[in-house]
């Protein structure tokens, strides 16, 4: 067992990350320790990231006790870059949480110098090459073997790396040293990739006095939803998937999406389905002391015909089959209505499907008409094996068993063979001769066989497909 995490008491006496517990407990006896938690660690930095979002909506979870923003015009918002660390940090001193952390204009000398230098720097592009050489080689990022290898011929900080000849090194210690060290410098480009989609448009309010009543909020939906209009109507287009972001005054934030059916930009049916949605999670979401920031998300949008309305009739994006569905959706979920579609395939449990409504289109809604009933009505959520009596190697059965019952077989139509899917089920799938079949009853049934005979180190297998009406 090892220690993964310490405290500044910890720290003050001698203590390490990775140092093993029973050393550790030689030095200092009255150690306590508690088990790590990593899935808890991981949600609470998330947490923390979804807090980071009021800053910018580019925020990147870095290992697992770090997080990266990217505030490229963001920073004159909040007054300037040192005001906006001094806020960040700040706010987080009074959730509770001691943190540290760097301006820079790369990523590579941000996570350097939050670890390993002053706290709340704002580091200018001219003082970049100061600050880092006076650090450790840990701070480029590298393991800890390449830093004890690196300190065993003398390079024990990276202003040494600086005067050292670039193709020697690259030749003892790989091309990782050099690239980690370009890329604190900004010789090479290293793109911040945020946890959540970036939304198309964003419109926020802030507020002087937390609200907590819902109408209250609601209001400010609305009103959010009126600001997204002219920015969709530039694009031409209508949103289809929306997110609204409540950051609470203690730091939580929810969040809450609803879907349309079709393209819309109208505020008032975006907030009637934020009202159906917060209806739902009325229960779960505690307003506590209040939502200081309200944000408004596209997430996902397409084009929006504009369509002329008579006179004195309501406007709307859409007509009211279509409202209906988005209300059913937001307040039960996108899964509550569903409709058949098609898919490319012409295996029958593959050919077709359930899709929400609200997401299928009306072209993959049409299903192929049967013909000459050659498909029965009913087919079974997955083929059922069955016992066959039939002759070989191509004949219809004359007797199976299924479902412990026993059918006599009066009629047969087949076999109808249809190739395997070699792109899903690999190049040694076996095709399937499938057969129309009739028992002494008038039952009818749609049985294929699995392989063919002769060809395998098995024989084939049969089973239920579906019935006949």
């Amino acid at each position: 067992m090892r220690l993964t995490a310490l405290d500044e008491a910890a720290e003050a006496i001698g203590l390490r990350t990775g140092q093993g517990l029973a050393e550790a407990r030689a030095i200092c006896p009255t150690l306590d320790v508690a088990e790590a938690d990593q899935h808890s660690d991981r949600q609470f930095l998330e947490a923390i990231a979804d807090w980071c979002d009021r800053y910018t909506p580019l925020v990147a979870i870095d290992g697992v006790d770090g997080l990266l923003l990217d505030i490229t015009g963001c920073a004159h918002l909040f007054g300037g870059e040192q005001d906006l660390i001094d806020d960040i940090l700040g706010r987080l001193l009074q959730l509770g949480l001691e943190v540290r952390g760097a301006i820079s204009s790369t990523p590579g000398l941000s996570w350097a110098a939050a670890r390993f230098s002053d706290n709340r720097q704002v580091i200018a592009d001219e003082a970049m090459i100061g600050i880092l050489s006076a650090l450790p080689m840990r701070a480029l990022r590298i393991d800890t073997d390449m830093s004890l290898a690196l300190a065993r011929v003398g390079l024990k900080q990276v202003g040494d790396l600086l005067v050292a000849p670039r193709g020697p090194l690259t030749r003892r210690f790989g091309p990782e040293l050099l690239l980690r060290l370009d890329q604190a410098l900004g010789r090479e480009g290293e793109p911040i990739v945020p946890r959540r989609p970036v939304a198309l448009l964003s419109v926020e309010r802030r507020l002087a006095e937390p609200v907590r009543d819902e109408e209250a909020i609601l209001d400010l939906v609305g009103r959010l939803a009126a600001g997204l209009r002219s920015g969709l109507e530039g694009r031409g287009e209508g949103g289809r998937l929306f997110e609204l972001l409540l950051f609470r005054v203690d730091g939580r934030v929810f969040r809450i999406e609803i879907g349309a059916a079709s393209p819309l930009r109208d505020a008032a049916r975006i907030k009637a389905l934020f009202n159906e949605r917060m209806a739902v999670l009325h229960d779960d979401m505690d307003a506590g002391f209040g939502f200081e920031i309200l944000r408004l998300n596209v997430l996902q949008s397409e084009p929006l015909d504009q369509k002329q309305v008579a006179f004195g009739a309501r406007s709307s994006d859409g007509d009211d089959s279509l409202d209906f569905i988005d209300r059913v959706a937001a307040r039960f979920g996108r899964d509550f209505l569903r409709q058949p579609v098609l898919h490319a395939s012409h295996w029958p449990e593959r050919a077709s499907g359930l899709a929400p409504l609200a997401d299928a289109t009306p072209a993959a809604a049409k299903v192929a008409p049967p013909v000459r009933n050659e498909r029965p009505m009913r087919l079974l959520a997955h083929p059922e094996p069955v016992q066959v009596m039939a002759a070989v190697p191509d004949g219809p059965p004359a007797s199976f068993r299924w479902r412990r019952a026993l059918h006599r077989v009066v009629r047969a139509e087949g076999p109808e063979r249809l190739s395997a899917e070699w792109w899903i089920d690999g190049e040694d799938a076996s095709p399937r001769d499938y057969f129309r079949i009739e028992d002494s009853a008038g039952h009818r049934f749609w049985l294929y066989r699995q392989g063919l005979y002769e060809r395998g180190a098995t024989d084939p297998d049969w089973f239920m497909q579906g019935l006949f009406a």
